[in-house]
């Protein structure tokens, strides 16, 4: 068996360094063949030794960096895990050599969703879904005609404040917007799980993705985060892809698609619960879901607002989120703000062509604006 060649964009990080685990577990299956990480040289230096990669960077190295990972290491997948738009160049050069992008960064499909898809369609590239809930939608539509799909629902663990009130979230502290109860994710992407701007950005991802108007693209709130997607069909038929919440299951399979990698099978009649998602001190398992609360968490509705609107919005709404959350973290700003900058930079900046420059600078415009904001407001460290 050739093993597949891997570059990874953001080896470092949280999705990164999950992904060298599932190789580390396969390496009859996988070769490493380019990393890029930001700052963390140290540990960088650690996973090339170990994965005998030749090819390694950071950002210290300069944007050209991640395009030479992507394309001159001559991958089979690229796995695009970085935040933000730092690497929107590397990503699309790779597409238009047509090798296969594993997608794990929000940012570049809620931003450029619409000419990635397009460039990716030119060139035969094939787009992988990573995150947990696209994989679901993803691999419940093989096989199927989108002619046949009435909607498809997108689950949301309701992060750590589902059961509070907008009163107690307003001046949550960062701690407390970090201790999610089930997934095991970045500062950035946990924040957003705090205040569920990652699933109005999975909204804009599964549509552009997908293929599916914005208004055909629902929420469901399921705590025990073990169903991780729905495709509803005309005839009202449903099918659903279930699994523990384990990132390492939707990397897995985008990195070896269309083949499954072996080792998760069962194992007796316990295992046949720790398939459904149960835990191994469990002996039984339920599943609860509930309908979104907009008004607790405005951020969803801000993501939906930027998808109808369309054109460069969307890379605004990624771009003041960004901002807005980076901000909270440091303290400069209480949690209930978030969404406010957010919305309050949608206003202001104006509307801008949807090519990739029109994005970057609309990306530009929001960051300014939003940090604008921030300053306006922000609050005095001790």
């Amino acid at each position: 068996m050739m093993r597949r060649r891997i570059a990874i964009l953001g080896s470092t990080g949280s999705i990164g360094t999950q992904a060298l685990d599932v190789v580390a577990r396969h390496p009859d299956r996988f070769e490493v063949v380019g990393l890029a990480a930001g700052r963390n040289a140290e540990l960088l230096a650690e996973q090339s030794r170990r994965f005998g990669c030749e090819l390694a960077t950071t950002a210290a190295d300069g944007p050209q960096a991640l395009v030479r990972v992507a394309v001159d290491s001559h991958p089979d997948v690229v796995l695009a895990a970085t935040d933000g738009a730092v690497a929107f160049d590397a990503v699309f050069a790779a597409v238009e050599r047509g090798t296969a992008i594993a997608v794990a960064n929000k940012e570049l499909i809620v931003a450029a969703g619409e000419l990635l898809v397009a460039a990716a369609a030119r060139s035969g590239a094939r787009l992988l879904p990573v995150d947990s809930e696209h994989s679901a939608i993803f691999q419940c539509l093989i096989g199927e005609e989108l002619s046949g799909v009435a909607a498809i629902l997108l689950t949301a663990s309701g992060g750590p404040f589902w059961r509070s009130t907008r009163e107690e979230m307003a001046n949550a502290g960062v701690a407390q917007a970090l201790a999610h109860p089930t997934w095991r994710m970045g500062t950035k992407n946990t924040i957003d799980s705090a205040t569920m701007m990652n699933k109005g950005l999975e909204v804009i991802e599964a549509s552009r993705l997908f293929g599916i108007p914005g208004e055909r693209v629902r929420i469901v709130v399921h705590p025990q985060s073990i169903a991780h997607g729905f495709v509803v069909f005309t005839d009202g038929s449903v099918k659903g892809q279930l699994a523990a919440p384990d990132m390492r299951l939707p990397i897995g399979y985008a990195l070896a698609y269309p083949e499954r990698l072996p080792g998760g099978g069962l194992n007796g009649d316990a295992g046949s619960l720790r398939s459904l998602g149960a835990k191994p001190e469990q002996a039984h398992l339920r599943y609860d879901f509930e309908p979104p609360d907009f008004e607790r968490f405005p951020c969803v509705g801000l993501a939906y607002r930027a998808l109808a609107e369309g054109g460069a919005v969307p890379a605004v709404l990624s771009a003041a989120n960004e901002v807005a959350v980076e901000a909270f973290v440091e303290g400069k700003v209480a949690f209930g703000e978030i969404a406010a900058i957010i919305e309050t930079t949608m206003d202001s900046v104006g509307r801008v062509e949807p090519t990739l420059a029109g994005i970057r600078a609309a990306d530009g415009r929001a960051r300014q604006t939003a940090k604008a904001l921030v300053e306006r407001i922000e609050r005095p460290t001790c």
